[in-house]
């Protein structure tokens, strides 16, 4: 075969994997918008519980048409939550001819990490610092404005401020596994430091609120992620040259015995 029909097959099995994926999160969305107005009612329900001191947040809409906004909105959020594990399988399955057996086996045992800490970063920006940061712009504007809400910006607010997470959560499991197989060190972590804090401001202003606070809520703790980082690759590094070592060891003692 040649390189450019492995190319084509590459580039083939690779729009299969998105049309499939694509499939899922349109039937996935059907479903969670015939139930949409139950997801509504539980998000609003477990968000207001966040600031019992607020007394009751009443959301508006400006029109039908933002109505129809919101739910789709809310259902398509729902609808990506259901289609990840999916999303993560068909990525594997790309990605799996590529890996020699031992790659493949180690990104195999990553996968449910994977798809933990993914939801592990989505709890903690919902539970923590989207209840943490509304509460504070809320009472900063009660100060002074009569403050109202409408519904698209409560949940472009939230999608914003919780999302994100869920990928910068991803992090410190994608440095491991990059650092298993070699081809991240600890050393190139800590030379690029001062860059990487650089481009996790500029990422953080461009996925948060156009607000100070909310770019450093988002900043400080992909900031800490990175150091987390770091001090993980440090340990994988020490057990790959370990195992190397030991690999090497063997070898010498099977080619002395032979």
């Amino acid at each position: 075969m040649t390189e450019e029909q492995a190319l084509v097959d590459h580039l083939a099995e690779l729009r299969r994997r998105i049309i499939w994926t694509l499939s899922i999160f349109l039937v996935s969305l059907v479903v969670t918008f015939l139930f949409v107005n139950q997801i509504y009612v539980f998000l609003i329900n477990d968000s207001f519980r966040m600031f019992p001191e607020m007394g009751e947040i009443k959301l508006t809409v400006l029109g039908p048409g933002e109505t129809l906004r919101v739910y789709f909105t809310v259902a398509g959020l729902a609808a990506v939550g259901l289609t990840l594990p999916f999303a993560l399988y068909h990525l594997w399955k790309f990605i799996e001819p590529a890996l020699d057996e031992k790659e493949a086996t180690l990104a195999y045992r990553f996968l449910p990490l994977v798809f933990g800490v993914f939801i592990g970063g989505i709890l903690f920006g919902y539970y923590f610092i989207f209840p943490l940061l509304y509460k504070f712009l809320y009472q900063l504007g009660v100060q002074h404005f009569e403050v109202q809400y409408t519904a698209a910006n409560y949940f472009s607010f939230m999608a914003n401020m919780v999302i994100p997470f869920g990928f910068i959560f991803e992090m410190p499991v994608a440095v491991m596994f990059l650092t298993r197989i070699g081809i991240l060190t600890p050393h190139t972590l800590i030379k690029v430091r001062k860059y990487a804090f650089f481009a996790i401001i500029v990422v953080a202003s461009m996925i948060s609120p156009p607000d100070l606070i909310a770019h450093i809520s988002v900043a400080a703790p992909m900031i800490l992620l990175y150091e987390l980082s770091i001090t993980v690759s440090k340990w994988m590094y020490k057990k790959r040259q370990q195992a190397l070592a030991e690999q090497e060891a063997q070898w010498a003692s099977e080619e002395a015995e032979a």
